[in-house]
């Protein structure tokens, strides 16, 4: 099933548009965020080359985004990241077992397919009744989604600090009952995460250098 990752420029022309189809998730993120002594969603008065358009920036499917978090989750409790073919279910287990750790960590303690990723720093997610009411799960924030994936990345062969090209972004929206598109050539047995993982860096990265939003779908 394939999930795909949107950014939403926080720009005035769309955030302060009588239309903007984001009013309400951003108003319960900034009463999570002003409740957790945080500032509130930046919204910007102007960010050159940026319109207020919606755009996917990553695609994969949900089973590659699990397997991104099972390597984070061996990795942030001191055991040794291995490739699996299928995703099994260890992951689970790792979840019961080190629930603590995954609900610090901005890359794990996420929806698949529902919820957002702000460009504020804030050192663990968010998540209230309001928060999860209606679907929307925990709020992350792209610094600690970009701190996460920098933390992961050499367990799956990846240097963070000179990764490969991302893939390119999906054309368009897919359904949830959607195959996701292929992945890139790569011969590592971490391809699928190495996969997941070059799409939500760009995600993160351009969340930070843009101000937007990282919207998952």
């Amino acid at each position: 099933m394939a999930c795909d990752l949107w950014l939403v420029p926080l720009v005035d022309v769309l955030c302060h548009s009588p239309d903007n189809p984001f009013a309400e998730e951003i108003a319960v993120y900034d009463k999570a965020l002003g409740e957790a002594g945080l500032p509130p969603v930046p919204v910007y008065a102007y960010m050159p080359g940026l319109t207020g358009d919606v755009a996917p920036v990553a695609g994969f499917d949900y089973d590659a985004l699990h397997l991104l978090r099972r390597a984070h989750l061996l990795q942030l409790s001191g055991l040794a990241v291995t490739p699996v073919g299928e995703l099994g279910g260890d992951y689970e287990q790792l979840l019961e077992m080190f629930e603590q750790a995954a609900q610090q960590s901005h890359l794990v303690w996420h929806f698949d397919h529902a919820g957002s990723y702000v460009p504020v720093d804030f050192p663990a997610p968010l998540y209230d009744d309001g928060l999860l009411e209606g679907g929307g799960g925990p709020l992350g924030s792209s610094h600690g989604l970009l701190r996460d994936l920098e933390s992961v990345a050499p367990s799956i062969g990846i240097d963070p600090a000179n990764p490969p090209m991302a893939p390119l972004p999906p054309i368009g929206p897919t359904t949830l009952e959607e195959p996701a598109g292929p992945i890139l050539h790569d011969d590592s047995p971490f391809a699928r995460e190495r996969h997941v993982w070059l799409g939500l860096h760009a995600a993160a990265t351009r969340s930070l250098a843009q101000g937007s939003m990282i919207v998952f779908s």
